[in-house]
């Protein structure tokens, strides 16, 4: 049975991606040898526009492993990344045509495996794009996965969205994962600092969560952010800050199930 597009939050627009590529884990083979000059372009453009913004913006783990990517100039060839990571974390990366559903997807993650989009967005994308692609998940997932807690911290979130699932609370859990994994903040040396990945490859939301004064930032609280509604189509109005990876270790060590039933009963809150 052929793998199936999957879309989450509202688009018009059909998923990008050849899924019929896709193994029954989702997974597929990088085809590198069909990227063009043009998309290697862009994954260099993207890269040295980030890299010259990150200095007193990203975290210290994220700027100390960026390097283990490998090649800056081009896309890279998983196998070469998962060279270095294997021996760091153990974790590897795997090739995705697109979004895949939440039961591989935690599987994946359970496994110390990351799902990473094989495509890269057309020039006329550079500075938004819609769907996760081959540079969001390489350059702003992969580099903190060389850190050993926060590689823990992911794994463990993979078995958790397992059991989620098995509990009908995929949603809450996702709040999780949307402003720590993609929109986290973090304190270090008394200053705020990114660590989630949808900002570390973000040209304008880089900027603006740290420095901006518009946006709340809270220290996390997992009961909030559970029932906090998220913004797929802008920057984000609420984020939520660590201390350290080990704060987000701790706190999300616990066994869910009271948490769960404690937030379904309460109403949600707006982004």
């Amino acid at each position: 049975m052929a793998a199936e597009p999957v879309v989450y939050g509202a688009s018009e627009r059909p998923p990008r991606g050849d899924y019929a590529r896709a193994r029954p884990d989702y997974t597929c083979t990088q085809h590198h040898f069909a990227y063009t000059a043009a998309d290697h372009d862009t994954y260099r453009r993207l890269y040295e526009r980030q890299e010259a913004m990150l200095p007193g913006l990203a975290c210290d783990e994220f700027i100390r492993a960026l390097p283990a990517l490998g090649a800056k100039d081009r896309i890279p060839h998983f196998d070469e990344v998962n060279h270095r990571l294997r021996q760091a974390t153990g974790w590897e990366v795997v090739a995705v045509p697109g979004l895949i559903p939440e039961v591989p997807f935690f599987t994946l993650l359970a496994n110390r495996r990351f799902p990473v989009t094989d495509w890269i967005r057309t020039p006329e994308e550079f500075d938004y794009i819609v769907e996760p692609d081959v540079f969001h998940d390489l350059f702003g997932h992969v580099p903190l996965l060389f850190n050993p807690i926060f590689a823990d911290h992911l794994q463990e979130y993979g078995k958790g969205g397992l059991k989620a699932h098995r509990l009908g609370a995929c949603e809450l859990l996702s709040r999780l994962y949307w402003y720590t994994i993609e929109f986290g903040l973090i304190r270090q040396a008394n200053e705020i600092r990114a660590s989630g990945a949808g900002i570390l490859s973000s040209g304008g939301e880089l900027r603006h969560s740290v420095c901006s004064p518009q946006p709340r930032r809270l220290p996390l609280d997992l009961e909030r952010v559970m029932r906090t509604r998220y913004k797929i189509d802008s920057y984000q109005p609420t984020y939520f800050v660590i201390d350290g990876f080990q704060e987000l270790f701790d706190k999300t060590a616990p066994d869910f199930r009271p948490l769960y039933q404690r937030v379904k009963d309460l109403p949600e809150l707006p982004a």
